[in-house]
């Protein structure tokens, strides 16, 4: 009797995916839970595991096929002892000290999520030298990279490259993720009316604020007080005031959401990823953080759900984390609106008609004018830039 192994069902706004990656080949001997493969949808990565232990009998569906849900794409025995498992078991016997390292190299390979996984493949990184940081020992893509700078046991020889010329060049597929990311943003612009408004934040009151804090809140809050979770109370409480920038366009109907599901940009080893914070006008400072965290943390490892990267009424992205001084952020559909912040740079400015040095943030708001006026836009990015200036007011709710 055999196993089929199955593309798991996938959602309704997923219709096909493709095989990323196969961590075991046709002999190979599986353990119960073992990842076998992973596939790889428009937005996260899926792990297929073992249901039995047995042996991998048949890859239906090689690397880089499309697949559609519940579709066979490989095929496992159950409980089957064939030549490999033998050659394994007499070659352990030959050579005692190897098996904890396989062991070792197996939970590893567990304990791993996808998008570390991968790279360590790439990298051609042994999994016996990776420890992980993540929680119950999960090693992340940060662990991967601090393990590149020792010494490497490879799993197998790294396939070679041969580029020849004097000017050498190499022809890499598109992932999935970055397919769709292009094919998304390329029908923003095509199918909305994009316009961006610009303005500046002096960052002193609230980063006067978050010294005299930080240290405190951390302490009893368990997470570092950041800049992410004003901005978000300040855009909550802005879509308050201007619904409409907080509605999405369907057809000729303007759907007005009476939640705030805050959608965050983030840089993930896949490619940008907007996580969602849902009902994000409940949660305190303190939550803010700790969500923001926990999402960033799975785009890292590549473990976010299909269902935290799903709606969003409106997103903010932070370019000033990798030096962005300025830029015009381009709408994420079908919302209507998104808040780009930058780089904080110190810079001269008049207050009460004496030149002064400040912390300023550029701040641009890109919205879709066929619903925005430009009015609101502008009075709305006022509005985020009265109460960044002024935090005691998102604090007392005026």
């Amino acid at each position: 009797m055999t196993i089929e192994i199955k593309v798991p069902v996938l959602p309704e706004s997923v219709q096909d995916a493709t095989i990323a990656t196969w961590y075991k080949k046709p002999g190979d001997v599986v353990a119960q839970d073992d990842n076998l493969v992973d596939i790889e949808t428009d937005k996260v990565v899926l792990e297929v595991v073992a249901p039995q232990a047995g042996i991998l009998e048949k890859i239906i569906k090689s690397t880089g096929e499309t697949v559609l849900a519940e579709e066979v794409i490989g095929i496992v025995t159950p409980g089957a002892q064939g030549a490999n498992a033998n050659h394994a078991s007499v070659e352990a016997q030959a050579q005692p000290a190897a098996a904890p390292a396989a062991s070792k190299m197996d939970n590893a390979e567990k304990t791993a999520g996808p998008a570390a996984r991968r790279m360590m493949a790439e990298h051609d990184i042994a999994p016996e030298t990776v420890q992980g940081s993540g929680k119950g020992g999960r090693v992340t893509t940060q662990d991967v990279k601090s393990a590149q700078a020792a010494p490497q046991v490879a799993k197998q020889p790294a396939a070679p490259i041969t580029l020849t010329g004097d000017r050498p060049e190499k022809r890499v597929p598109m992932t999935r993720l970055r397919t769709r990311i292009a094919e998304r943003l390329l029908s923003a612009q095509h199918n909305a009316a994009i316009l961006t408004t610009f303005n500046e934040i002096n960052m002193k009151p609230v980063m006067d604020l978050r010294n005299r804090y930080k240290d405190q809140f951390e302490k009893q809050h368990g997470v570092k007080l950041g800049f992410m979770s004003f901005f978000t109370k300040a855009v909550i409480e802005a879509l308050k005031r201007f619904p409409v920038v907080n509605a999405s366009l369907d057809g000729t109907d303007m759907i007005y959401h009476g939640y705030f599901d805050i959608g965050v940009a983030v840089s993930s080893p896949r490619g940008l990823v907007v996580p969602v914070l849902r009902d994000a006008d409940k949660l305190s400072l303190a939550g803010i953080e700790k969500s923001i965290s926990a999402l960033g943390m799975k785009a890292k490892e590549g473990t976010l759900s299909i269902e935290e990267m799903t709606g969003g009424t409106f997103t903010i992205s932070n370019g000033g984390v990798f030096g962005s001084l300025l830029s015009t952020p381009i709408l994420n559909p079908p919302q209507t609106g998104i808040l780009g912040m930058h780089k904080i740079e110190e810079r001269p400015v008049v207050e009460k008609g004496e030149i002064v040095i400040r912390p300023m943030m550029y701040v641009a708001l890109s919205y879709d004018h066929r619903m925005i006026d430009g009015a609101e836009s502008v009075r709305f990015l006022v509005t985020i830039k009265d109460l960044i200036e002024d935090p005691a007011r998102l604090l007392l709710d005026i």
